[in-house]
């Protein structure tokens, strides 16, 4: 029964291949890099954002302090 499940396991594991991993590393580097771009485009464009919401704000609150 050992001798079987020992069998077992050795062929299951003959049957990996390398470069499954290489391919969970491309997709890893690939995550990464579009963290990175997302990170590097909210640091560039957050202040403009938060400017256009401030400045929307703004209005919003100037029109209906001007309406009775």
């Amino acid at each position: 029964m050992i001798r079987m499940t020992y069998n077992w396991i050795k062929a299951q594991l003959s049957t990996l291949k390398q470069e499954d991993g290489q391919g969970m590393v491309e997709y890893a580097l690939i995550i990464a890099f579009i963290a990175l771009v997302v990170i590097a485009g909210l640091v560039i464009l957050g202040p403009r954002i938060a400017q256009m919401f401030t400045d929307i704000g703004n209005e919003l609150t100037t029109e209906t302090t001007a309406t009775p």
